[in-house]
């Protein structure tokens, strides 16, 4: 696999010159909101996997999850989603 870029080393036009090379496209910092995850809430449902457009969410082999903030654009999809409000958004550089 080829080196890791930026949102911005997009091609002109946003041309997907081959299928599959989103995951060679680091756009996490398009958000302006972050999620962020609250380890002691978080009941393993998955939610937050399933529902997650992009694959930001990462899945461990005991149903864990952490977020891959490479990837987040900061939707807040994963945080609406989750039942025991384990996820919240706060704007991006801000804890």
């Amino acid at each position: 696999m080829s080196k890791l870029m930026s949102w911005r080393e997009l091609e002109i036009g946003c041309i997907v010159p081959e299928p599959g090379n989103s995951v060679r496209y680091r756009t996490g910092d398009w958000r302006a909101l972050r999620p962020v995850l609250d380890k002691s809430k978080c009941i393993k449902c998955l939610l937050c996997w399933v529902y997650c457009p992009e694959p930001a969410i990462i899945r461990h082999e005991d149903d864990s999850v952490e977020i891959d903030y490479n990837y987040c654009k900061g939707c807040g999809i994963c945080a609406n989603e989750c039942p025991v409000k384990a996820i919240t958004m706060v704007p991006e550089g801000g804890e």
